[in-house]
């Protein structure tokens, strides 16, 4: 298997949103993982697709961001204004395809903490839930940076949240949206541990990480669907 780099690119969060949907809907092969670290064009948060978008935006009424869009993941509410996002998808046949969403959540995320402990953070992986009655989350969304939930990545020994993610499994593979929250991680090299965490993922899915250039018409196709994710009828569809 290989697991296809696409190159780092900053855009409005409705185009981040629609080429990670495409990058799940047109999946190259069922050999092919393929990842992306991708920035921001202006202040955004974006929050899960089954969120009520009235109460986000009760939640984000004291700082509210440029930009707010609907995620095609689950999840709550996630605030980039300061975090490293990525997004990796896994191909249909693959082990954690097939796994449930807790064991493919947990196997990214412990990849993402050693990545980080070889940076020099103290990071872990948050095991136990039963102390926290709100760890489970519920239908009301909070900011994702504001309450660590089961296997997510948290400083040791503190327990402060570091990073968090969102699935979407589809009939080509899982879509895996992740955001690391900078504040928590403290000053490291970010170039290294991007290929850092390349490797462990490469390790994990026994995929070779090799680069590759965005797909014929992609941009086309991204423009097109990011117009539809900029609409007040995807962002309000709740």
């Amino acid at each position: 298997m290989l697991l296809d780099l696409l190159s780092t690119r900053a855009a409005s969060a409705a185009t981040n949103m629609a080429t990670d949907f495409l990058s799940l809907q047109y999946y190259p092969a069922s050999d092919h993982a393929r990842f992306r670290h991708y920035g921001w064009h202006q202040t955004a948060c974006t929050f899960g697709f089954g969120q009520k978008i009235a109460e986000v935006r009760e939640q984000l009424s004291t700082n509210p961001p440029d930009q707010l869009c609907r995620r095609p993941t689950g999840g709550g509410i996630v605030d980039h204004r300061d975090d490293w996002t990525y997004a990796l998808v896994i191909p249909r046949g693959h082990a954690l395809y097939d796994a449930r969403a807790v064991a493919s959540y947990e196997a990214v995320h412990r990849a993402l903490a050693s990545s980080l402990r070889r940076q020099g953070c103290d990071a872990g992986i948050k095991e136990n839930c039963a102390p926290d009655p709100d760890c489970s989350g519920g239908a009301r969304p909070t900011v994702c940076f504001d309450r660590a939930e089961l296997f997510d990545v948290i400083q040791s020994p503190s327990g402060h949240k570091i990073a968090g993610a969102a699935q979407k499994r589809a009939k080509r593979g899982l879509l895996f949206q992740g955001s690391i929250w900078r504040p928590a991680v403290g000053e490291i090299d970010w170039d290294k541990f991007e290929n850092t965490f390349i490797l462990e993922l490469g390790a994990l899915l026994h995929a070779d990480p090799t680069a590759c250039p965005w797909p014929d018409s992609w941009d086309e196709s991204v423009d097109s669907l990011a117009a539809s994710y900029a609409t007040a009828e995807w962002i309000e569809r709740r």
